[in-house]
């Protein structure tokens, strides 16, 4: 009897070292290296950001994080074990077990779970070290913003990265080891920060330790070394972008300031903001909703399309001169209202403003002058212009991902998504930039620059390369110098004696520009503003927008204009003496948990 037991015995310890040395034994090494042995990565340092000055806009720094090691607890003991370290980050532990289901409990890479680590949670964290075996915290470099919310829709933010996104973020480096993203990762989510992400965020480094049974490091067994990311010097000049914050303020719309030689974006303000430094925190979905709010402080709103209104008269008066329906000298008188289809379309001021050439009309924004004009070239040429200045399509920024094309509508889109086709209403509405037509700030921008730079298209964009020379961002549009002559007339006209001279100084060079004010009911009104600067040889385009404002786009939008256009003559010659730069200072009031 006794040796039948034994014989049984010894079979069953048998047959289990059988399972564990031949049947499992290559799992069970791996899991035993995987306890004694671990990788120690190091993420790279993202690479900082700077204006065209060589001014700080992103940079890093350096704080402590909380990691866990999934593989020292198996599964089932791991909601037992995070008590102690739930309370001290004062984290639900679902929310860590989450965490840790998504990474695996076999992953041997570590889990961040938090950082910005305080003095007291350290500390603590140091003091229980025995009880919370497998929780580690370390040093790593975390975003900052050193300007807050200042260009935070141009800077964008950094986060971690998820797992529905990891696949397509590794796609990218295939056959990079060193490159190949991580769960958990910080990347770029929107903004320059994800446009540059694979200049910013450097390579991956790290260690191969040897480890005992505490998790204490016992030796390093190899180093791979980390390359930080590169640097990104954006066309973005700090001190004109605080100009336009403080223009702005805390006004609904977007300001846009850009170069119109070249389509550089000096300045890109929207409101509602935020601070970008909220997410050197990972954002929970409550939290995140929370930060959203009514108005949507992420939306970018110099990249979404709105009503263009009258500045649109840029490319009416082009589109009416180039189809050769009507001379640059022509003069029409102007009504009251014109009727069209039996429905009358009347002038803003309800009165007319008497017999008028395209420059008088575009200086008071004769809307009836525009009326006769489209009636007599029709829709076809006025669509075919809208197009060639940029407008329906995205612009090619960088950020273009968060872009908006805008709608430049014709008779198939009508009929698509209206249900009947196009009427002549529609073509009067739209030579005054109203009807379907929608453009974003930075579009009409880029087509204040077309009669800034003589007859070119500028493709706006964020990266700075003094090397490249203006031709590299724009194409020739073939207008007739004597159209652009005319539409300079009337934009200097608009501020010498037309609806824009109340912001006419004598404290900066002479300066072109146009007013618009966009129905939208049963909302207040969308206001709008663009000039440029000087006359002779224009260095800057500015528009401001207005999002359901009220009042005109000369009263609301225009002065702001006027600010940031006097802010850059000023800080310019403030660089040229060698003298301190005094910018008023922004005082948005950003999104918050």
């Amino acid at each position: 009897m006794m040796f039948f037991i034994t014989l049984v015995l010894a079979g069953g310890i048998g047959a289990r070292l059988v399972q564990l040395q031949l049947i499992e034994g290559k799992r069970n090494r791996q899991l035993a290296e995987e306890n004694r042995i671990r990788l120690v990565p190091a993420q790279p340092v993202r690479g900082n950001m700077f204006d065209r000055h060589g001014k700080i806009l992103a940079s890093s720094k350096l704080s402590r994080s909380v990691f866990l090691w999934p593989a020292t607890h198996p599964p089932q003991e791991w909601p037992s074990k995070l008590t102690r370290l739930c309370s001290i980050l004062e984290t639900p532990c679902d929310r860590i077990l989450a965490r840790l289901e998504k990474a695996g409990y076999n992953s041997p890479l570590p889990v961040r779970l938090a950082r910005h680590l305080s003095d007291p949670q350290a500390t603590a964290l140091q003091e229980y070290s025995e009880e919370l075996q497998g929780v580690e915290v370390g040093i790593e470099a975390i975003r900052m913003y050193p300007n807050g919310a200042l260009a935070a829709h141009v800077l964008g933010y950094t986060g971690e990265i998820d797992e529905a996104s990891l696949e397509d973020y590794d796609d990218r480096y295939e056959y990079e080891v060193n490159k190949r993203y991580r769960l958990g990762d910080i990347v770029g989510l929107m903004g320059a920060e994800a446009a540059f992400e694979p200049i910013l965020r450097g390579e991956w480094g790290g260690q191969q330790v040897e480890v005992d049974s505490l998790g204490q490091v016992v030796r390093v067994l190899g180093e791979q070394e980390t390359h930080a990311g590169e640097d990104v010097t954006l066309t973005l000049d700090l001190e004109l972008q605080k100009a336009a914050e403080a223009a702005l303020g805390d006004a609904q719309g977007a300001i846009v300031a850009i170069d119109p030689k070249d389509g550089a974006v000096l300045a890109m303000v929207s409101r509602p903001t935020f601070d970008p430094n909220i997410f050197s925190q990972p954002i929970d979905e409550a939290t995140w909703q929370k930060l959203q709010g009514q108005d949507h402080p992420f939306v970018n709103r110099a990249l979404q399309g709105f009503p263009p209104a009258s500045t649109f008269k840029i490319v009416t008066s082009t589109a009416a001169i180039e189809s050769g329906a009507f001379p640059a000298s022509t003069v029409l008188p102007t009504y009251p209202y014109i009727t069209a289809g039996g429905i009358q379309f009347w002038d803003w001021n309800r009165a007319g403003f008497g017999p008028l050439g395209f420059s008088g009309a575009m200086a008071w924004s004769s809307d009836t002058f525009f009326y006769q004009t489209a009636q007599k070239m029709g829709p076809q040429p006025l669509i075919q212009w809208t197009r060639k200045y940029g407008f329906g399509s995205k612009t090619g920024i960088e950020i273009g991902v968060e872009e908006a094309a805008g709608l430049v509508p014709d008779d198939a889109w009508k009929r698509e998504n209206i249900g009947y086709g196009w009427f002549q209403g529609d073509t009067i509405n739209m030579s005054i930039g109203q009807g379907f037509l929608q453009a974003s700030p930075l579009q009409v921008a880029v087509m204040f620059a077309v009669p800034a730079n003589g007859g070119n298209l500028v493709k706006p964009h964020l990266f700075y390369d003094p090397s490249q020379t203006p031709s590299t961002w724009r194409k020739s549009l073939n207008i007739a110098p004597d159209t652009i002559a005319i539409i300079q007339k009337g934009l200097r006209e608009v501020i010498t004696y037309g609806t824009g001279s109340g912001i006419n100084t004598e404290t900066m060079p002479a300066f072109a520009g146009k007013s618009g004010t966009a129905e939208a009911p049963p909302f207040e009104s969308h206001t709008w503003f663009g000039a440029y600067a000087p006359m002779d040889k224009p260095e800057i385009v500015v528009v401001a927008f207005g999002e359901h404002s009220g009042q005109g786009g000369g009263s609301f939008a225009g002065p702001k204009v006027q600010r940031v256009l006097q802010a850059y003559f000023d800080q310019k010659k403030a660089r040229a003496n060698g003298t301190p730069i005094v910018t008023p200072s922004p005082t948005p009031t950003p999104a918050s948990p």
